[in-house]
């Protein structure tokens, strides 16, 4: 168990200097293969029906689950048992964050927004966020980048290493593939309004536990911890998502920024409530960066938070079995 543990943290570590490092490779990368056969799957199963839905989500999403545990298992029964778990569990943790990407798109946006190149920064907004471009104005899309930044932080990170932490290599990728069914069927189109009902529902409860440390990490890395604590209590659970919500209220209150109002997605317009507002001014194109410097800190943070909260347990588990085969 001791040594299950520490290839956990090892790999978690090595995983996350890799993201660091290299990045996701623009190529090939295996959540855009999920992606293919989710579509794929997708393709032969839809109908305008909850119950095919939640088949849909059942299917890829168990199936990634039960696909990584066989081969978590065989891993660690292997005659090298403790370094190639080390090295799965860096290749998986690799594999399912994002936060160099989330980071390179952000200032990318900002980059083009800070030339006054707005048909460039139109261009790369979509590599972010679903929202329609043409409808937004510079300022606009700064938001909408900082919001981004603010709730990928938490799905493309921090919920991640939160599962992998309790369930190990199949947390890491269970997660991930309910975190992209959400993204590609789990919102409000006329053609997913049902048929992604479950796996918008699935990945609420997945991404409940790091919405909240992403928030509390916010506050305790944040330059402004009494707004960004202000704001998560006041405006976060007035948030549509329960999980956004919290997220991006603590970043708005920990960078002095208002975030929310009007958004446009695919012709439909949103009216969402704004957060720190009473105490927030506008986003401006410099605020990407520090809201990319923000996530960096919480990512660093979530990572040593979960790691040690997986060894803890660990070695409270160990104490018991221990006080057990004493008596």
């Amino acid at each position: 168990m001791r040594a299950e543990h520490a290839g956990y943290a090892c790999g978690a570590a090595l995983g996350f200097l890799g993201d660091l490092v290299v990045g996701d490779p623009r190529r090939g990368h295996p959540v855009a293969a999920f992606g293919r056969a989710a579509a794929a799957v997708e393709r032969r199963l839809w109908r305008d029906h909850r119950g095919t839905g939640a088949l849909h989500t059942a299917l890829l999403a168990g199936g990634t689950a039960a696909g990584a545990a066989l081969l978590d298992r065989a891993v660690r029964r292997s005659p090298a048992a403790f370094p190639a778990s080390v090295a799965l569990t860096a290749a998986a943790t690799w594999a399912v964050l994002g936060g160099t990407s989330l980071g390179r798109e952000a200032r990318a946006v900002g980059g083009a927004l800070a030339a006054g190149d707005l048909d460039v920064a139109r261009e790369r907004l979509p590599h972010l966020c679903g929202r329609d471009p043409q409808a937004l104005d510079g300022q606009q899309m700064a938001r909408a980048v900082v919001e981004s930044v603010a709730e990928n932080t938490s799905d493309a990170v921090v919920g991640a290493l939160v599962w992998g932490a309790a369930a190990g290599v199949p947390g890491l990728l269970a997660f991930r593939a309910v975190n992209t069914l959400d993204a590609m069927v789990g919102h409000k189109s006329p053609r997913h309004r049902r048929f992604g009902w479950a796996s918008a529902r699935l990945d609420d409860v997945a991404g409940y536990p790091g919405s909240r440390l992403t928030a509390a990490l916010a506050v305790l890395a944040g330059p402004d911890r009494r707004g960004a604590l202000r704001a998560w209590r006041q405006d976060g659970p007035s948030h549509p998502s329960p999980n956004a919500g919290p997220v991006e209220a603590a970043f708005a209150g920990a960078l002095g920024v208002r975030l929310g109002g009007t958004l446009a997605y695919g012709g439909r317009v949103e009216h969402r409530p704004v957060l720190n507002g009473d105490a927030g001014r506008p986003v401006a194109v410099p605020d990407i960066e520090r809201a990319v410097r923000l996530s960096r800190r919480v990512s660093a943070l979530a990572l040593a938070a979960t790691v040690a909260g997986r060894l803890a347990a660990g070695a409270v588990r160990r104490s018991r079995t221990a006080g057990r085969a004493a008596k």
